[in-house]
């Protein structure tokens, strides 16, 4: 570098990038790199909240002010709309959801010490590593699911193992839905302890996995989420949006462009997330792949009396045909972050007017909205969504017509 050069962008890994295309770990835009490599801060850096920052693999964006993590959002999905040459008519005000409402959480753990003096380290994984970074604070988790790292990290030093342990944590109508994976226990005593645990701390349910399938050991009232006023049943590990307030603001999107709808297609339908709320005013088929979702959707769908009508296929190998799509109004898609490239040539080749396109990876979604735009679907809006705070992970509402 001949010179000083100034950050003008961050790019989807985090990295701030100057005008030589040259990448710098931790900076935000506006800051200076010196020719010696030491950064003048500029307007939009900020000094990180958390201490883990930068060791902590949860969070990569914690050096920039929200008005640079708002344009970080919304340029992810704006440059994946334009390199595929689309732009919306109306592009929405983008979503960011605040610090602390992530609801649910993956940890890792492991045990390095056993016995009256035994330790364990808990936490998310180094960005790009396996080490275990051992938080003991966390600005990103809401606090009901942050107040049980001590007591598992307690609880792993006793009985954990040095292979590695994975603890999925989800907040749920009940409390905090605990699932711990790879964990062995040994005799009655090991046993009673997860028992006092699970009790203690006031856990909605507590599941082991011990190489067989996760077991619920603790769960004294059935475990519900509710979405769109209907408490659905929560199997352990299904997938639930990060934000209750990024799930609203996606839902409230949907129903608002698909109002009028007489039937909706709800694919790739989860618990119904979506087809919940679309159901005050249609008649929502929601189509799941897995079965455990599948059934819970159904059970409450039938318990509720709402008119969603629950479908168990698996749109990757079998998706809806074009003659099949003739019998909605309307359909959402919700896919995997693979994008759902067999569904959407479907509906490309279908006479649907009205699609809602809801998506965790841009870069998927830009590649089938190629598709739906070739078709000769419009795009008319478009809403980026951080429900991720501080990640570079992005989503997107998306709205097509023809």
């Amino acid at each position: 570098m001949s010179g000083s050069e100034t950050i003008l962008r961050i790019a989807a890994k985090g990295d701030g990038v100057t005008a030589s295309g040259a990448h710098h770990k931790g900076t935000a835009t506006g800051d200076t790199v010196l020719v010696d490599g030491t950064i003048e801060r500029g307007d939009h850096y900020q000094k990180p909240p958390c201490k883990h920052f930068i060791n902590c693999g949860g969070c990569a964006l914690q050096h920039v002010d929200d008005n640079e993590l708002l344009n970080f959002v919304t340029e992810r999905v704006v440059n994946a709309a334009e390199g595929q040459g689309i732009a919306p008519k109306t592009l929405l005000p983008t979503h960011l959801s605040p610090p602390k409402s992530r609801r649910r959480a993956t940890l890792h753990g492991t045990r390095l010490q056993r016995g009256k003096r035994g330790s364990a380290q808990l936490g998310f994984k180094q960005s790009g590593s396996h080490n275990i970074v051992d938080i003991n604070e966390c600005h990103i988790m809401r606090p009901e699911l942050f107040a049980l790292v001590a007591p598992l990290r307690a609880f792993l030093a006793k009985h954990g193992n040095k292979r590695g342990i994975d603890i999925d944590l989800a907040l749920t109508d009940q409390g905090v839905d605990c699932a711990i994976k790879n964990i062995e226990l040994d005799g009655l005593e090991a046993t009673e302890a997860v028992l006092d645990f699970a009790r203690d701390e006031g856990l909605a349910r507590l599941s082991l996995d011990m190489g067989y399938g996760a077991e619920a050991m603790w769960e004294p009232e059935p475990v519900t989420i509710t979405l769109s006023g209907v408490a659905v049943p929560f199997p352990s590990g299904a997938f639930l949006q990060a934000t209750q307030d990024a799930q609203e603001k996606l839902a409230s999107d949907a129903a608002q462009v698909l109002a009028g709808a007489g039937r909706v297609a709800d694919l790739f339908a989860g618990l119904g997330t979506f087809g919940f709320a679309l159901s005050g005013g249609s008649e929502a088929v929601a189509v799941e792949a897995a079965r455990d979702a599948h059934l819970a959707c159904k059970s409450a769908a039938a318990r509720g009396q709402r008119n969603v009508t629950a479908v168990h296929r698996d749109l990757f190998r079998n998706p809806l045909q074009a003659d099949e799509l003739k019998n909605f109004d309307a359909a959402l898609l919700d896919p995997p972050r693979a994008g759902a490239r067999e569904q959407v040539a479907a509906i490309a080749e279908s006479d649907l007017k009205r699609l809602v396109y809801i998506s965790c990876n841009p870069a998927s979604w830009a590649r089938d909205a190629k598709r739906l735009v070739d078709a000769g679907f419009t795009l008319e809006q478009m809403r980026p969504v951080g429900q991720f705070r501080w990640s570079t992970h992005v989503e997107l509402f998306s709205y097509f017509t023809r």
